[in-house]
């Protein structure tokens, strides 16, 4: 038997706080050239297994590990082994203003010589497809363009052991399968060892030759060949919530309009909400200060000439690829982007007497209107817990004659509701920073919906999420639909814009169909 480059022995880990660990008793051997599926529900611990390989379990983040987890033969915060890890989120990743310093980074931390990063650079950046040059502003990128550079970053620096933490979640996809062929092309004839965690089996399943299955409870359940341990398994995986594929696409669980459903005022079914009309939105490169520089890129049109109208009773689907504009159209609509050209204007049922244009509502006015669910689910953290997250909106819009944090029996109730419905209900008291990704996005649904808002815009709302939770996601948003809200929502997600009312194709920031 060969030496294994990465062997954990009962790798227990329990973050501070935490009731229960989050990863069990794991054991784990990967070799030398091993290509792993690492698949599980969500929050069972699989991209606290990546940080742990990575050697960065501890960065940030208290809690005591038991067990052994070596990595080159060596305790993995020690090991000499290159281990390149694609975080989550992607934008935890950017470490530099422009693309192609950011991608050599990792290359100079590996000490590669001067001569060859310029060439690892650009021959990363062209496996991905990214769209941008070298000079590009490395904070001014889509979702999935953001995941791109992150990915190229990661396999610029040829690393020994490659751990990518859901490489395609945020891709169409085409550039999925562009991203799938990258990643095997950068490992291809080498003994790099390869882990990938997705939630989407499709397209990696037929590629990655062993798949190691999570528990609930962060334990190993499943370890064997892809096909024949999918195969065998299919019924129990996709009980757990695994997406198997060829498995019909689960359907959405029904949930009362009640428990999202609040006190503003919403136009009869079908009446219009909010309306583009030739509406362009042109996002210019930020003025760094260091030095004065100024940008070097030119401004970047994000939309041309778009119309679009979200209805009371409907669900509005955004499709297109990466960087088509889908992002900036949520924001505009939802009154966080100022039109650079054209309007956007809310209908009189909606905006209850305040100026037509969303964007000029103060803070107050627009959160008692329109929920929104950002693509970075971070974004929606404002409290020290996982419940103060989750009721900031409903505390901040109370009536004011009531005691500070005094919350009416059904806005508990309802939180209550939300959160068990949602798998939350167990990390009430926990960190919101400590979330795993999925659990961290379905906090961000709940954040934007529990205080019922008549217009919900919602970005990428589903990715991340098992069969089960996606269920959850999927059936929140019916229930405001069916509730009255108008809802618009961004997505790559084919079985999510399935359930869509109305939809809209863009591409370079036109609406093609």
């Amino acid at each position: 038997m060969s030496q294994a480059v990465v062997e954990a022995r009962g790798l227990t880990w329990i973050p501070d706080g935490a009731r229960a660990p989050v990863l069990a008793g794991v054991d784990l051997r990967v070799e030398p050239g091993d290509r792993v599926l690492l698949v599980g529900p969500s929050g069972s611990g699989k991209s606290t297994l990546l940080r742990a390989i990575a050697g960065v379990l501890h960065v940030g983040v208290g809690g005591e590990q038991l067990g052994e987890l070596l990595v080159g033969g060596r305790p993995a915060a020690e090991t000499a082994v290159n281990v390149g890890l694609l975080l989550q989120d992607p934008r935890n990743a950017r470490v530099a203003e422009t693309v192609g310093r950011d991608v050599a980074f990792g290359c100079e931390n590996v000490a590669m010589p001067r001569p060859a990063i310029a060439t690892a650079v650009a021959d990363a950046l062209a496996a991905v497809r990214f769209p941008y040059g070298v000079g590009h502003d490395s904070s001014a990128l889509s979702g999935g363009e953001a995941q791109r550079l992150a990915l190229a970053g990661v396999i610029a620096a040829r690393p020994d052991v490659l751990l990518l933490d859901e490489p395609t979640s945020m891709l169409d996809p085409e550039s999925a399968a562009a991203v799938r062929e990258a990643v095997l092309a950068a490992v291809r004839g080498t003994d790099c060892a390869l882990i990938v965690v997705e939630h989407r089996l499709h397209g990696w399943a037929d590629v990655l030759d062993r798949v190691v299955v999570l528990g609930p409870q962060g334990s190993v359940v499943a370890d064997g060949a892809t096909g024949p341990t999918l195969a065998a398994q299919a019924d129990e995986l996709a009980e757990a919530g695994v997406w198997v594929p060829g498995r019909p696409d689960p359907r959405p669980l029904p949930v009362p309009a009640w428990l999202v459903a609040g006190d503003t005022a919403r136009g009869a079914p079908g009446d219009p909400l909010v309306e583009a009309s030739r509406l362009s939105v042109t996002h210019r490169p930020a003025l760094r200060f260091t030095g004065a520089r100024r940008p070097t890129e030119p401004p970047r049109a994000a939309l041309a000439d778009v119309d679009a109208t979200a209805l009371a009773g409907r669900v509005l689907a955004l499709r297109g690829p990466s960087g088509a504009g889908k992002s900036s159209l949520v924001s505009a609509l939802c009154g966080l982007v100022r039109p650079s050209a054209g309007r956007v204007e809310a209908c009189e049922s909606l905006r209850a007497g305040l100026p037509a244009q969303p964007h000029r509502w103060r803070s107050r006015q627009l959160a008692a209107r329109v929920g929104w669910v950002p693509q970075n689910a971070t974004a929606s953290v404002v409290g020290a817990t996982v419940r103060d997250c989750l009721l900031a909106t409903v505390r901040a819009l109370r009536d004011p004659r009531r005691p500070p944090g005094a919350l009416s029996a059904s806005d508990a109730e309802r939180a209550d509701s939300l959160a068990e419905l949602l798998g939350l209900a167990p990390l009430l008291e926990r960190n919101p920073y400590r979330l795993s990704g999925g659990e961290s996005r379905r906090l961000a649904v709940a954040c934007g919906l529990l205080h019922g808002p008549s217009l919900v815009c919602l970005d990428e709302p589903t990715v991340g999420q098992d069969r089960r939770t996606w269920a959850a996601v999927a059936g929140l948003v019916l229930a405001a639909r069916a509730g009255g809200a108008g809802v618009v929502v961004s997505t790559h997600d084919d079985a999510l814009a399935a359930l869509a009312d109305d939809s809209l194709q863009l591409a370079a920031g036109r609406v093609v169909a």
